[in-house]
């Protein structure tokens, strides 16, 4: 009885292991093969907006106003 047991489990965890293998192994191939016929277009970064010196130092005036130390 034990030993239909042992088998049976042996017999589900290699299915289950072999489906999974499967699965990762096509999910690859399947990016692979997508990538190569619909390439991903490198979209360029906006440019940066540079922040004045007045802004930061008004908000620092602020910040320590707020806190008490001016």
């Amino acid at each position: 009885m034990s030993n239909q047991g042992l088998t049976l489990t042996l017999a589900g965890m290699t299915t289950v292991f072999s489906f999974l293998i499967l699965l990762v192994l096509v999910m690859y191939l399947s990016s692979k093969i997508i990538l190569r016929f619909f390439p991903e277009e490198i979209k360029s970064l906006p440019p940066r907006k540079t922040i004045k010196p007045e802004i930061v130092i008004a908000i620092a005036v602020a910040q320590a106003k707020k806190k008490g130390k001016i």
